[in-house]
C-alpha cells in the first residue's frame, strides 16, 4: 500500500524497498471549472542538483525541450498539452543505477505554460499530485497530494528525491513560486535565454 505524504514529510525510498533501481515519477492535475479563455498547459520538469542545490550544467534540467539526461538516469516521457483524463499527466523515469555521482537531489516541478499571457495560476488547478511508482511492477510506493491553494503562483515544486547516507529518500515540498519557469531556473542555477 502506498504511503500518503503530508507537506514537509520525508520518507525512505530505497531502504524500505531493497533492490529498487528504476522508478516512474508521475505528476498529475485537473483544471477547475473557471474559464480563463485559454487551455491550461502544465509542464513537469526535473532539476538534477548537486550538494550546492544547483544544477552543474544545462543538461541537468530535464523538461519537454531536453527529454533525456546524457547519463540516461533521468528521462521525461513527453509533454501533455491539456492535462485531460485521469492518472498521471506527465511522467519522468529515474534509473538510480545510472545517476551521476555528483547528483544528490532531483527536484520535481510543474509550471503553467504562458501563465501570464493566459491569466492563469495554480489557484485554478485542482487535485495536483506527485507519485512514485516501482517501474518493475507498477506498484505505487508513495503519493503526495498538494492540496495547497496557490492563488498567484505559476510554478510549483512538488517534491524531491535526495540521497542521504547512500540511500534515496523523498521529500514532499509543495511550495509555489511566482515568475513561472524562469523563477525556478534562477533558483536552481539554470541559464535560460
Amino acid at each position: 500500500m502506498p504511503v500518503s505524504l503530508k507537506k514537509g514529510q520525508k520518507v525512505d525510498l530505497t531502504k524500505g524497498n531493497p533492490g529498487l533501481t528504476n522508478v516512474v515519477v508521475g505528476l498529475g492535475w485537473d483544471i477547475n471549472a473557471f474559464d480563463t479563455g485559454g487551455a491550461f498547459d502544465l509542464d513537469a520538469a526535473a532539476f538534477m542538483l548537486s550538494d550546492s542545490g544547483k544544477t552543474t550544467s544545462s543538461q541537468d534540467f530535464i523538461f519537454y525541450g531536453n527529454l533525456k539526461h546524457p547519463s540516461g538516469a533521468v528521462e521525461h516521457l513527453g509533454d501533455n498539452l491539456t492535462g485531460a483524463g485521469d492518472g498521471d499527466d506527465e511522467q519522468i523515469v529515474i534509473d538510480l543505477t545510472r545517476m551521476p555521482e555528483n547528483i544528490t537531489h532531483i527536484a520535481f516541478t510543474a509550471t503553467i505554460y504562458e501563465a501570464d499571457q493566459r491569466n492563469q495560476n495554480f489557484g485554478q488547478i485542482n487535485n495536483a499530485f506527485i507519485r512514485i511508482v516501482d517501474k518493475s511492477n507498477g506498484e505505487e510506493l508513495l503519493r503526495y497530494d498538494l492540496g495547497e491553494d496557490f492563488s498567484i503562483e505559476t510554478a510549483a515544486v512538488f517534491g524531491e528525491l535526495y540521497k542521504h547516507n547512500g540511500e534515496w529518500k523523498f521529500n514532499a515540498i509543495g511550495s509555489g513560486y511566482q515568475g513561472g519557469l524562469a523563477a525556478l531556473c534562477a533558483n536552481y542555477g539554470v541559464d535560460i535565454e
